[in-house]
């Protein structure tokens, strides 16, 4: 194996507010010698259980289809790294299926085996010589598995068959409902089945600690398995598991109970749900799908199961949803969560695309962390530029320096 071997960044890291230097001030790095007292919420630090984020910026996971039979591969590590190193406080690794059918795609990551360990504790390594936390997304896909990746769908089509690697044959959900017209047809999980993958979840757990991840999220929204089982468009069952309120919502809660059984007592638990399907009573579906009133109901459960923070995102269980898309348009569901669910902490979501739009919803105490994804694809120094943008003077990665925005011209 090559020798693993990453300059530790100093101090809180890179992203984190410190007080500019006489000679920082003197090159033109900035004008100001003293940061804002008290500092904007997005660069004040968060404590959650045992850990302590150095800002309050998240990369939300996005899947990113570059894996061969579940494992991390060099890409990972340079997409995760350069976040840890750009000074995200929290970045949170892609949806790792707790078994292979779990997967959303066969290029998707995994951690249903130990094999899978090494590589995401590389990972995890670099990301604690910069000075960031990491976390990692749990999921199963449920009835949404063994598709094929975004790029590939004009060639191959959105379904991955078993030429292509997928597993038509074992894509399975609560009930046996397709997501979509010409979707694969999924088998309803048996108790026993329901048992195994709970048990998976917890597996992956176990794993994730080993790998030296700090959080890790479960994946309860965008119309995968734990989804599935909440919103009664796809949850037909008659059995403990479907039919009342209290019964959808015990999949997860059982999951998480699993989950928070053997992930150490120090580390955060996440849960990333679907606030709302957006699918409001129709011909199609008369009681409507899953809604903002049970998540809030569903999220003073977790709260009695050890979870720490819901990550609120929306819709992706029907194609009838009617999303209202505006900047922040998720911003209300983490209110709602931080405002009606005492002790849990919200994270909100979902165009967030400036460091004064983020700022603004901390401050308005409508959520305790912000969690980007398509603008950090965009805008990979988001987390240093936006610091300047708030009058704010962050730690910069100390080989980046050099490139630091002046506000004069200097030699040095």
């Amino acid at each position: 194996m090559a020798q693993r071997f990453y300059q530790e960044q100093r101090g809180r890291g890179p992203g984190a507010a410190v007080e500019p230097t006489a000679s920082e001030v003197s090159q033109g790095f900035t004008e100001r010698r003293s940061n804002p007292d008290p500092l904007p919420r997005l660069y004040q630090p968060l404590t959650v259980r045992g850990l302590t984020l150095k800002n309050r910026i998240a990369m939300s996971p996005m899947c990113m289809y570059s894996s061969q039979d579940g494992f991390a591969t060099d890409f990972h590590l340079v997409h995760t790294g350069q976040y840890a190193l750009r000074g995200v406080g929290l970045v949170v690794m892609e949806a790792a299926g707790v078994a292979p059918e779990g997967r959303i795609t066969p290029n998707c990551l995994g951690i249903w085996k130990d094999e899978h360990i090494d590589k995401l504790r590389q990972i995890a390594d670099f990301a604690h010589a910069s000075k960031a936390a990491i976390g990692i997304q749990l999921a199963h896909a449920g009835r949404k598995a063994s598709t094929t990746a975004p790029w590939l769908m004009k060639t191959q089509g959105p379904k991955a068959d078993a030429a292509q690697g997928g597993w038509p044959d074992r894509v399975v959900g609560p009930s046996a409902v397709p997501f979509a017209e010409g979707s694969w047809q999924p088998t309803e999980l048996s108790v026993e089945g329901i048992r195994r993958i709970q048990q998976d979840f917890a597996d992956a757990a176990v794993r994730a600690d080993r790998a030296g991840f700090d959080v890790v999220e479960l994946h309860a929204a965008h119309g995968y398995l734990i989804h599935e089982f909440l919103s009664p468009l796809s949850n037909r069952r008659t059995d403990d598991y479907g039919g009342t309120f209290d019964n959808r919502i015990r999949f997860l809660l059982e999951t998480a109970r699993r989950v928070r059984g053997v992930w150490p007592a120090h580390k955060p638990l996440f849960v990333r749900v679907s606030m709302t399907d957006w699918v409001p009573p129709c011909a199609e579906a008369p009681a409507g799908g899953w809604t903002d009133t049970e998540c809030v109901e569903l999220a003073r459960a977790l709260a009695a199961e050890g979870v720490d923070l819901v990550d609120c995102s929306s819709a992706g269980n029907s194609p009838l949803q009617q999303i209202p898309l505006a900047p922040g348009y998720q911003v209300p569901f983490a209110s709602a969560i931080k405002t009606q669910v005492p002790g849990m902490l919200s994270g909100a979501v979902g165009i967030i695309t400036d460091a004064q739009q983020a700022n603004a919803i901390l401050e308005q105490d409508k959520a305790d962390l912000i969690f980007l994804a398509r603008t950090l694809l965009r805008e990979p120094n988001f987390a240093l530029d936006g610091a300047a943008q708030l009058d704010t003077f962050a730690q910069y990665p100390h080989q980046y320096e050099r490139g630091r925005r002046k506000t004069k011209l200097t030699f040095v």
